[in-house]
């Protein structure tokens, strides 16, 4: 018998007519309206750190890593080989890759080192981060924003402040003395309550003495903890005194693992390089922060900050879609012409890159108030207001624009191996997150009701570019005389929205290209355009639009 024979291998095809990976590429230099954004926001003197860190950001290896943690979900280990209880969640190397490359560039530090405009750079840091992998910005976002909560307690904030502020990234499960860098979670929602939480059960018990900075016994359970192999979180629970703020450890001082144990991993949609779980608090070692009783007032300082973040993602992930939109139509030809040439795809494209820079304008004017109101009543009382506006209204968006994006791509953009899949799933989560779009709205209506310093704040800026246009003229004239206007639930949706738009044209019309302010005007307040992206009903100066939007440069 003759032996068997290999089959010839006959080649079908070359491939053509493909885009190159979208891949080392400066995410930060390559996108005009994000430095623009940050120095306009009082950023200036980190557009360096940040121009290092956007190359880093967008390098071939960073691509894969993410692509690696989303691959390979985290995994819940209960028990050790010799049957003892651990509570651990193992991580694919490419996770830890990515957690130390973004704590060590300083996304949890920067806005709390001294630094002028430390918010500033965090948002960058965090704009960029977002762009990579979104997953593990939750750990980070949440540890950046537990130093405003953990300063009601100055004991407990001396203890952890150091290891949040070291910009290390310690993947180790030991008690936090021994570590150089720690992360801190967040658990408070509850099933029976959701966003209300003055429904949770969980109950608190002082061991020795009673009162802040104290040690309490935690019994309950929490629906969601995000990321838990964090060092500690920040909770609720309730003490004698009411609904109270508590700091839990993953280890006790006396070095033994605390009573938190993991019931199971969440199997979410998306962010799948993130662990969120599900938790019980079995007579837990937690630390009291701030007043007794006062947990609420205590723990929505770290709802702020994280509600800062919750805006910046939506921005990033619509620049992270428009850029590679636009990378696949400057390299893609279909009908004898690149598709960044077709009449319709230019339309598109230029009116997603409006939508995106507006976006970005909006969320770092947003991050600068954060930085003026360690000195600025006024711009206290704007932040107070503007940050719940911006992320309702960016959240809305993202949803829509990311899966717009991925259409551009065709069919290889429902491939995993591409990255819009990834962000598509992303891109509803932020709007959960910290508050659902109704929850934020309800929140503006308060302040609107009780804090009228924060309604003259917002309107003194949306009223900063009189006579830019008359369509915009209108839009602050309209939201101003609501403002002053009694306003039903009903309405809450409405008026936060048309909030956001004059806000966003007050911005672009002050700092922005005028082809991109003067594009937002005519097609977001001056017109009644069509649903879908791309539905205009008058012309935009898509040349210089998409000129400057594209990350070819």
């Amino acid at each position: 018998m003759s032996p068997l024979r290999p089959r010839q291998h006959l080649e079908t095809h070359e491939v053509t007519n493909q885009p190159p990976p979208f891949e080392n590429v400066n995410l930060f230099e390559s996108d005009l309206a994000f430095v623009d954004a940050v120095a306009h926001a009082g950023g200036r003197a980190h557009l360096d750190r940040l121009a290092r860190f956007g190359a880093r950001a967008g390098s071939a290896e960073v691509a894969e890593f993410a692509m690696q943690a989303n691959q390979f979900s985290p995994r819940l280990k209960s028990f050790d080989r010799y049957g003892r209880r651990i509570d651990e969640v193992e991580f694919h190397p490419a996770y830890h890759a990515l957690m130390k490359l973004g704590l060590e560039a300083g996304v949890a530090s920067a806005a709390w080192s001294g630094a002028d405009a430390g918010h500033v750079l965090h948002a960058g840091l965090e704009f960029l981060m977002a762009q990579i992998e979104p997953g593990v910005c939750c750990p980070m976002t949440m540890t950046y924003a537990s130093v405003a909560a953990l300063r009601h307690q100055p004991d407990i904030a001396a203890q952890w402040l150091p290891r949040i502020l070291a910009s290390q990234y310690d993947s180790s499960s030991q008690p936090e003395a021994a570590k150089a860098g720690v992360t801190i979670g967040m658990a408070m929602t509850e099933k029976q309550g959701g966003s209300d939480v003055r429904a949770n059960t969980t109950r608190a018990s002082p061991i020795g003495s009673a009162g802040p900075g104290h040690a309490y016994r935690l019994m309950g359970h929490k629906w969601f903890c995000s990321a838990p192999m964090c060092d500690a979180f920040l909770t609720l629970a309730y003490a004698d005194e009411g609904l109270s703020c508590f700091l839990a450890p993953r280890w006790t001082p006396d070095g033994e693992r605390n009573s938190i144990d993991i019931l199971r991993l969440k199997d979410k949609l998306g962010d799948r390089a993130n662990a969120s779980s599900e938790i019980e608090y079995r007579g837990a070692y937690a630390l009291m922060v701030g007043e007794p009783g006062r947990g609420v007032r205590t723990i929505i300082e770290m709802v702020q900050h994280t509600r800062l973040d919750c805006t910046i993602a939506p921005a990033a992930y619509m620049r992270q879609a428009l850029a590679n939109a636009l990378w696949h139509a400057e390299h893609r030809m279909a009908f004898q012409k690149k598709l960044i040439d077709q009449p319709a795809m230019r339309v598109l494209l230029a009116d997603m890159a409006v939508e995106s820079e507006a976006a970005t304008a909006l969320a770092f004017r947003v991050a600068r108030s954060f930085d003026e109101a360690k000195t600025s009543a006024m711009a206290a009382a704007f932040s107070r207001i503007a940050t719940p506006v911006a992320k309702y209204w960016l959240n809305k968006r993202v949803v829509n624009f990311v899966y717009e994006a991925m259409e551009v791509h065709g069919g290889s953009g429902y491939v995993e191996e591409n990255v819009m899949p990834r962000l598509f799933r992303q891109s509803p989560l932020n709007s959960i997150w910290e508050g659902s779009g109704n929850v934020i709205c309800l929140d503006v209506l308060r302040a609107k009701a009780r804090e009228p310093e924060s309604v003259a704040a917002f309107v003194n800026e949306i009223e900063a570019a009189p006579g830019f246009c008359a369509s915009l003229d209108a839009a602050v004239e309209s939201v101003r005389d609501r403002l002053v206007q009694p306003a039903g639930e009903g309405d809450a949706r409405r008026l936060v929205e048309d909030m956001a738009l004059a806000l966003q044209g007050s911005i672009l019309a002050r700092h922005g290209p005028a082809a991109m302010a003067n594009a937002f005007c005519a097609t977001r307040l001056a017109e009644r355009r069509g649903y879908a992206y791309g539905a205009l009903a008058t012309k935009i100066d898509c040349d210089a639009i998409l000129s400057r939007a594209s990350p070819i440069f």
